[in-house]
């Protein structure tokens, strides 16, 4: 709840000194900037839907509680925001603090799936039948940020998801600002394009990026301004355009539209796993290429997308052959 993240006041005693509260004392949030409710047509799963925006389980910029809560923090056009968005009985609540604040409540409902049209997709396999019916919450989010989800992106070529995920905690936790209001502890919104650009050489070195990933970040946030323009483009515009910086290729572009505009039919093509999966679920073909994924998934045109995560969702995937890391954790450029 919003009040167990509030700064904890402490109390004065009779000769003017502090004493520390105890812990469980109860307290009152700050009034949050803007709070809006908004009910969602059909059913909604909160994990599922904003599940694709967190990199991994220390992510300073998302957090899951047990109330069923998650908080985002994010460098909106506006300025830094915090969103803490609930499920309840009349709809979805989301609560935001920071001068991003407005921006982030004015763009929620696109956040949670307002755009994405479970419907037109037509099973064409058991699987995937069966899959929707378990999912019926399932959502594809829309952020209208680019940057955020392009620069974990880049950070996860050609490494283990944990790597990834260890970099972008590293980076953001040293380079970020701390979330605005009441944000679980430790919670930051990433940093702006300049930070990113000012960042030490061994700094990067002691995150574990490489040379390439950083430099291909550093190009990436000099054009910022040009990369966000794209989240008003049709998906395969916007990953054209994000392609034209060196170091991002098609694998980063979809993985970044795929957050950033819902991109329903943005297939993550150059993935080590990916292709195996497909391969096994739809055609018992655990030697799957990109081709051959394609190939299968291309009923699905307009909406590979969804398939793959209802694939993934499954949870069928072929049995290891060897040590093997969790879809993701590599991709080419």
């Amino acid at each position: 709840m919003a009040g167990r993240f509030a700064p904890r006041p402490a109390r004065t005693d009779v000769r003017g000194g502090q004493v520390a509260v105890p812990v469980g004392t109860p307290r009152r949030a700050p009034v949050p900037a803007r709070v809006r409710t908004w009910a969602p047509e059909g059913p909604l799963d909160l994990g599922l839907v904003l599940g694709p925006l967190r990199r991994g389980p220390g992510d300073p910029t998302f957090r899951a509680l047990p109330d069923g809560s998650v908080w985002r923090a994010s460098l909106t056009p506006a300025g830094p925001g915090t969103l803490r968005v609930t499920g309840r009985p009349d709809g979805i609540r989301g609560e935001a603090w920071g001068p991003g604040a407005d921006w982030l409540l004015d763009k929620l409902p696109e956040m949670l799936g307002a755009a994405d049209d479970p419907s037109a997709f037509v099973p064409r396999h058991r699987l995937l039948a069966l899959t929707r019916h378990r999912r019926p919450g399932l959502r594809l989010t829309r952020t209208g940020l680019v940057l955020e989800s392009l620069i974990p992106s880049i950070l996860e070529q050609k490494v283990t998801t944990g790597e990834a995920y260890r970099a972008w905690r590293l980076l953001v936790r040293k380079y970020g600002e701390p979330a605005p209001g009441p944000a679980p502890e430790r919670m930051s919104v990433m940093p702006a394009p300049r930070t990113w650009a000012l960042i030490p050489s061994w700094e990067w070195h002691r995150a574990g990026v490489d040379d390439k990933r950083a430099s291909t970040v550093l190009r990436a946030v000099r054009v910022a301004a040009r990369l966000e323009e794209a989240v008003g483009m049709p998906p395969a515009e916007a990953q054209a355009r994000l392609e034209l910086v060196p170091g991002i290729g098609p694998w980063t572009s979809a993985e970044t539209v795929q957050r950033s505009h819902g991109a329903v039919d943005a297939v993550t093509v150059g993935d080590l796993h990916l292709p195996g999966i497909v391969g096994w679920a739809l055609a018992g073909d655990r030697y799957a290429d990109d081709a051959v994924m394609l190939s299968l998934l291309e009923p699905y045109a307009g909406q590979r997308h969804r398939a793959a995560r209802l694939i993934l969702l499954s949870g069928r995937v072929p049995g290891r052959r060897a040590p093997r890391m969790p879809y993701g954790d590599i991709g080419r450029l």
